[in-house]
């Protein structure tokens, strides 16, 4: 079975503020924050450019909350994902992680979580993506959103490149209406061509960042 996406509706701003003072503590959004929380909830892509720092993970950890069904992150750092986890797990938000550091048990658990519905975040390793079986499991879970973060590593021509990046595509196939939310520190013209090429899905794309006077921008 595979989950599609309803018709995206975006939350009012009021209850998004309400979320990110109940769950994360925050009176006020940083700089771009809100204007990409509401564009991934209305159910585009996007590519976000943020200096380390500057809030990237609340862009979907929040849209997270508000989705019906379970975000999948991709993250090629085992000791962030832990890090991130932990910090939500203290916040009661329900979030695990699939990488090398679980047992076979462990690894079993967490995917009856997300299947049952139970998670509201999933953190993997791009390595699961190349595994035999894991989209298949994946076609399990109702996913809501798929956040890719160090989207450097997508360009074959960056110095960070992941050769399992090259499976991201398997997240889009077969999800169509699902949105994909990719977040860098870094993205040259290659790592964006990469992504519109590679992931987006041509119109529902925006590039959203931050120039170098520091000042907010959006490059449509």
């Amino acid at each position: 079975m595979v989950w599609e996406m309803r018709e995206a509706t975006t939350p009012p701003i009021d209850e998004l503020h309400r979320l990110l003072k109940t769950h994360f503590g925050f009176e006020s959004f940083l700089p771009l924050q809100q204007e990409i929380v509401s564009h991934v909830l209305s159910g585009q892509d996007g590519l976000v450019l943020m200096p380390t720092g500057g809030g990237k993970s609340l862009c979907y950890q929040l849209p997270a909350l508000a989705l019906d069904g379970v975000t999948v992150v991709v993250s090629p750092l085992i000791a962030l994902m832990k890090d991130q986890v932990g910090g939500l797990k203290a916040n009661d938000l329900p979030a695990e992680f699939l990488n090398s550091s679980l047992t076979t048990a462990e690894a079993a658990a967490v995917r009856s979580q997300a299947v049952r519905g139970a998670l509201k975040l999933l953190y993997i390793a791009p390595e699961r993506l190349a595994n035999p079986g894991f989209d298949n499991f994946l076609r399990a879970v109702k996913i809501s959103l798929i956040a890719i973060d160090e989207a450097h590593c997508i360009s074959e021509w960056g110095h960070d490149f992941r050769p399992d990046y090259r499976s991201l595509k398997s997240l889009r196939d077969g999800r169509p209406s699902v949105p994909i939310l990719a977040l860098t520190a870094t993205a040259t013209p290659r790592v964006r061509r990469a992504f519109q090429c590679q992931i987006a899905r041509g119109g529902l794309h925006k590039e959203l960042g931050e120039g170098l006077d520091k000042r907010a921008v959006v490059v449509r």
